[in-house]
């Protein structure tokens, strides 16, 4: 699979290991984040995982900033997109099932790398139910489109 990875400067170091990760679970990483460890702002960021999901560039984008939650509002910007914060893996794997999520965010200040790995490997192994969550996921992206 093909995963967007960005990230501010607060998840630099979580970005590095995350995408070291991705790889060795086999997947191809793009990176659209910052490596730099000056400030910078995270909508950037979210935007640039948001455009190349909705665009197909990407299967699937991982945003990480202070909280994930900054990140994931710029990014859900984006028509098509519906990002999600997920501190565990349950919640993970429920935007997944019921959501059908294709960007995952998380905060590098609020989740510790073991969290994240599992956080991620969750999500990505967890597919779609459809079903009536289709429905509600069409729901969704019929308030988008008015």
């Amino acid at each position: 699979m093909k995963i967007g990875i960005g990230n501010d400067h607060s998840g630099l170091q979580m970005k590095q290991q995350i995408a070291e990760f991705l790889q060795e679970m086999g997947h191809e990483v793009v990176n659209y984040g910052t490596d730099e460890s000056a400030r910078c702002d995270y909508p950037v960021y979210g935007e640039k995982v948001g455009r190349a999901v909705a665009a197909g560039d990407v299967d699937k984008g991982i945003l990480i900033c202070g909280t994930g939650l900054g990140i994931s509002l710029a990014a859900n910007k984006i028509h098509g997109v519906r990002a999600v914060v997920c501190s565990e893996p349950c919640t993970a794997r429920l935007s997944r099932q019921h959501n059908d999520a294709n960007v995952l965010a998380f905060g590098a200040r609020i989740v510790g790398i073991q969290m994240a790995k599992m956080i991620v490997e969750t999500w990505l192994s967890t597919e779609f139910e459809g079903g009536r969550h289709k429905r509600r996921v069409d729901m969704i992206a019929d308030i988008e489109n008015k």
